[in-house]
């Protein structure tokens, strides 16, 4: 229903901000992480993609300062079990690049870190989504890449992350061609290759 809003920065408390959109004061919930970055801009014009959460007794309106995030949240919330604030509490304790270099390297103790979550939760985040990235974009990245594109070792999870982030399998591959993956971190690949891609 809201793709964005953009409008003036008028308040914020822990985890909400309110977007005055032409004289409507929108509240958002809204992650550590995205709230770090726009409350330096209160009283200024801030921009937040949105997802709108309808339940039976409320309708709630959460904001997030990048596309990758909002990406991650969407993953996040259609795990079975993961509602809207856990996920908003996911990525208050990592960034979207943490979140999806823990689901593709299945490192549940990091994502165990968010309130809330615990650890059999996080064993259910890497099982789903791990499985949905295999469903839908073939068994390894390393077998699948675009023509051309040389894909294998720690460049796979990278890619599978990137896809969690909500890149298109093209996309991910070639911002990930011609990066040395031996001598980094999958994050520090995974944050170099979306330097590439928002150039």
């Amino acid at each position: 229903m809201y793709y964005y809003l953009s409008g003036i920065l008028a308040h914020t408390e822990a985890h909400t901000a309110v977007i005055d959109c032409g004289g409507v004061g929108y509240l958002t919930t809204v992650s550590a992480n995205t709230m770090s970055e726009i409350s330096p801009s209160l009283g200024k014009t801030v921009k937040l993609y949105t997802h709108l959460a309808v339940r039976e007794d409320a309708f709630e309106l959460f904001g997030f300062a990048t596309e990758r995030e909002k990406s991650a949240f969407r993953m996040l919330i259609g795990v079975s079990g993961i509602g809207p604030k856990v996920a908003i509490s996911i990525l208050s304790a990592l960034t979207p690049e943490q979140f999806a270099a823990a689901v593709c390297s299945s490192d549940a103790k990091t994502l165990a870190r968010a309130k809330g979550l615990g650890q059999k939760g996080a064993e259910r985040i890497i099982l789903e989504l791990r499985e949905k990235l295999t469903k839908e974009y073939g068994a390894t990245a390393s077998t699948s890449a675009p023509v051309g594109i040389q894909i294998s070792g720690q460049s796979s999870d990278a890619l599978n992350a990137l896809l969690v982030l909500g890149y298109t399998k093209q996309e991910a591959a070639e911002a990930l061609n011609g990066l040395d993956a031996s001598s980094m971190t999958l994050e520090a690949l995974i944050t170099a290759a979306l330097k590439r891609l928002m150039k």
